[in-house]
């Protein structure tokens, strides 16, 4: 890049920072230049994100590097974009727009520093995706969720605090944790750009490979509580179920940074080139994505609260995404990139849908229906006097069709995105790499991971169409919900995008696969980076 362009890559991380930082002192009064700030600069990191794909994505792939300072990549600051971090960029953009809008008809109101917490959240986010060193990730996690705890906490109420504590104890122990790795890794290979490590992490000694496992196993073990693996994932359905729409529905693309650091460092510094640290932590990456997929079935099977389902629902997709990354495919991982950005639309379109069918209901309705489906409700039906034919307000109408699309891309079902996605990861595990491989050589753990899919998709359905029937069809004498257009808007738009995937499915996984294999394949990440600056 030259010129103007070269910048390009600190916007995402400047332009929320001095946004949120001018916000701060305004006065409670001027809501409307706060919230007119707020998106204009969420609009402009869509537009920097967007250009940056576009960078990325052209010719054979472009990577991306900004020195901060002009200082070489080993000693100074780097941000690296890439087709992976790009998107990334573009799911944040996307989401925290459609949570900005959302929030202007009431949510903005609840709290205090609503849109400075919210850009400081967005730059963190920004941050952790385009950093090319782990002491820089770390600072990068530590401003998204310091931002997300006042979020969390957004509105206040009894849940919101007790859910919000939980939240920030485990984060900090998570945080602990990370550095601990990261002290460890440093202490045997001496560098922490990411780049730099996978040049010397090949030549670490024997003595001092153990050592350096175990900073790598640590550091892992933070990105998994952050990712929400079973058994450490246990904050998350409290939280988001508890967070207001807007925060929960940014609060998605968090999950995702536990996912991203996953996948960015198992295969850069313990890819194929790692020596004898070669796809270290892999089988326990697979294992445990299965396990949190089943987890988050039953989840999505035992709950009778629509957000605690929509929590279940990221458990899931954390599952997916890391299994993915443990089964060390390319094909594999490229179709679960593409289910990356499938499920995030759709699950922050379900958070900020689920507050609108909320509204006109009883406290305590999902419970009386169970009771009444398991003892009935003391009266006979009369066949006889059955209304025929119920108008459906158009209100209504809209959101039960922006529900049954949450519903499809969720659970994996044609026609939309969510089914390409899980027949992209079908047809990579189904089809094996290597000369002369096929079905029969599928691994036990790419037949556990098929099963997984199919049968968290299964759950996902019958959650869905019970949650729906129950709250769109079987709900008698309920208040037709008033929905302004500033709040139906931003889910129609996510869920408009998801039917835009779908129509570009071709382009969009072309765009997956060739970032799968550029993961997979790092030299051209390392030599963008390291080769610089020697």
């Amino acid at each position: 890049m030259t010129g103007w362009m070269q910048h390009l890559l600190i916007l995402p991380i400047a332009l929320p920072l001095a946004v949120g930082a001018i916000m701060i002192p305004m006065e409670d009064q001027r809501g409307r230049v706060r919230a007119t700030l707020g998106i204009l600069s969420t609009l402009v990191m869509l537009a920097a994100a967007i250009a940056l794909a576009a960078q990325a994505h052209s010719g054979g792939g472009v990577i991306s590097v900004y020195h901060l300072g002009n200082w070489p990549a080993t000693f100074g600051i780097v941000l690296v974009a890439d087709r992976l971090s790009a998107l990334m960029l573009v799911l944040t953009a996307v989401l925290g727009l459609c949570a900005l809008v959302y929030s202007l008809a009431r949510w903005q109101r609840m709290g205090p520093h609503f849109h400075a917490l919210f850009q400081f959240q967005l730059m963190g986010l920004n941050g952790a995706f385009l950093t090319g060193d782990l002491f820089n990730l770390f600072v990068f996690f530590e401003v998204l969720l310091a931002a997300s705890y006042g979020l969390a906490l957004h509105g206040s109420g009894v849940a919101r605090v007790k859910a919000g504590l939980h939240y920030i104890a485990i984060n900090l122990a998570a945080s602990l944790l990370f550095l601990v790795g990261v002290s460890m890794i440093y202490g045997v290979a001496g560098t922490l750009n990411m780049a730099d490590l996978a040049v010397r992490i090949p030549a670490i000694p024997a003595e001092d490979r153990p050592l350096l496992e175990a900073g790598a196993a640590i550091l892992g073990m933070a990105f998994l509580a952050k990712a929400a693996m079973w058994p450490m994932g246990f904050w998350l359905g409290p939280t988001y179920a508890a967070a207001s729409p807007p925060a929960a529905a940014i609060f998605s693309m968090m999950s995702k940074v536990g996912v991203y650091a996953v996948l960015r460092l198992s295969l850069l510094l313990f890819g194929a080139d790692a020596g004898a640290s070669a796809g270290f932590g892999g089988t326990w990456l697979l294992a445990g994505g299965i396990i949190t997929i089943g987890f988050g079935a039953v989840s999505v099977l035992a709950t009778q609260d629509l957000s605690r389902l929509a929590g279940a629902s990221v458990l899931i997709s954390s599952g997916t995404l890391l299994a993915a990354v443990g089964a060390g495919q390319v094909a594999v991982t490229g179709g679960a990139l593409f289910y990356l950005a499938s499920s995030a639309l759709a699950i922050g379109a379900l958070f900020l849908l689920i507050e609108l069918l909320e509204r006109g209901r009883d406290v305590g309705a999902d419970v009386l229906a169970v009771t009444l489906e398991a003892f009935g409700d003391g009266e006979e039906d009369d066949e006889e006097d059955d209304e025929v034919g119920v108008a459906i307000p158009a209100t209504m109408a809209i959101l039960g069709a922006c529900f049954l699309c949450c519903a499809l891309l969720l659970a994996g079902l044609p026609p939309l995105s969510g089914f390409i996605a899980k027949f992209a990861m079908l047809s990579g595990i189904l089809n094996p790499e290597g000369l002369g491989k096929g079905p029969t050589d599928i691994s036990p753990g790419g037949w556990a991971l098929l099963a997984a899919l199919v049968l968290s998709g299964l759950a996902t359905v019958l959650a869905m169409m019970r949650a729906g029937i129950r709250s769109l069809w079987a709900t008698s004498g309920r208040t037709v919900p008033r929905v302004g257009v500033i709040e139906i808007a931003p889910v129609v738009l996510l869920l408009s995008l998801c039917i835009g995937l779908t129509a570009a499915a071709g382009p969009a996984l072309r765009y997956t696969q060739a970032a799968a294999v550029s993961l997979h394949s790092p030299q051209g990440y390392v030599q963008s980076v390291v080769e610089p600056a020697r």
